[in-house]
């Protein structure tokens, strides 16, 4: 990477838990392909005043991850097609002082579904209603799936989320109640994420059994309690780290203009879970 200098342009992220797998994404590959670029992983409790800071000191770009998604759509200029669809946003880009948000999330979950070649015939059960569910839910939505039930623990926020996309919603306790399983099964909560939740399992070992398909958001770690409970009853799992990996490909792309092979984002997404 090179010395740092005045015309450096610097990339960050927001997130109420930074983490270092974006860092180290971007900043190897500065490094490898020799581009004049630094990325820092941040947190704020003023993400007004934050988004204020990327405008006035012309930062290129900025990630948004937890709890940001949504309350940054207030703070930018444009929303893209794939930000507006959904109302959340994961990806900032700042040309000349407009910035121009877009949802990275959404490309990447409906590239990996079409990539692993998930049937969109199958049921679905998707647990979340936040930003990152609101992006999973509509690439699910967008690659042809219809039988998707929403779970969420803010029943206001999935009930919305179902009406919107056309999609049915459980509260806990009817899930419960159901006798059915479901095909596909999609965690897009904290829960099994590094810290307070990372022993949790998000499903019940039942409903994992019942499955074909084991999908876990949780980008760190890999191995979450419910993808190693997936792999262990032998069914497909898809990763949130196979997500952010795409994800962080398609911003790369936003804010450098340089597009990245396969290779590349396999090595960069290796270095990034690295021990420090």
């Amino acid at each position: 990477m090179p010395i740092l200098n005045k015309d450096m342009q610097v990339c960050i992220s927001l997130a109420a838990r930074p983490s270092n797998l974006g860092t180290r994404f971007h900043n190897f590959l500065y490094d490898e392909l020799g581009l004049n670029f630094v990325y820092k992983a941040f947190t704020t409790t003023d993400l007004e005043g934050a988004v204020r800071g990327i405008r006035a000191l012309n930062f290129r770009g900025c990630s948004v991850s937890m709890p940001f998604k949504e309350a940054i759509i207030e703070f930018v200029d444009v929303m893209a097609p794939s930000a507006l669809a959904i109302e959340s946003v994961n990806t900032v880009v700042n040309g000349g002082g407009v910035l121009t948000a877009s949802n990275t999330d959404f490309e990447a979950v409906l590239s990996l579904l079409g990539e692993r070649g998930v049937d969109p015939t199958l049921s679905v059960l998707l647990r979340g209603s936040g930003g990152m569910a609101k992006a999973v839910a509509a690439a699910f939505k967008r690659a042809g799936f219809s039988d998707v039930t929403i779970q969420a623990r803010n029943a206001a926020a999935g009930q919305a989320l179902a009406t919107k996309l056309g999609f049915d919603f459980v509260t806990d306790s009817e899930l419960a109640a159901k006798a059915q399983g479901f095909d596909v099964l999609v965690n897009v909560t904290p829960i099994g994420m590094a810290g307070a939740n990372e022993n949790e399992l998000s499903f019940e070992h039942a409903l994992i059994a019942g499955a074909m398909v084991v999908f876990d958001a949780v980008a760190f770690p890999a191995e979450t309690p419910l993808i190693v409970a997936g792999r262990a009853a032998g069914k497909t799992v898809l990763t949130g780290a196979e997500v952010i990996a795409l994800q962080a490909a398609l911003q790369f792309e936003a804010y450098t203009g340089v597009s990245l092979s396969a290779d590349q984002v396999r090595r960069a997404s290796e270095f990034s879970r690295l021990p420090a």
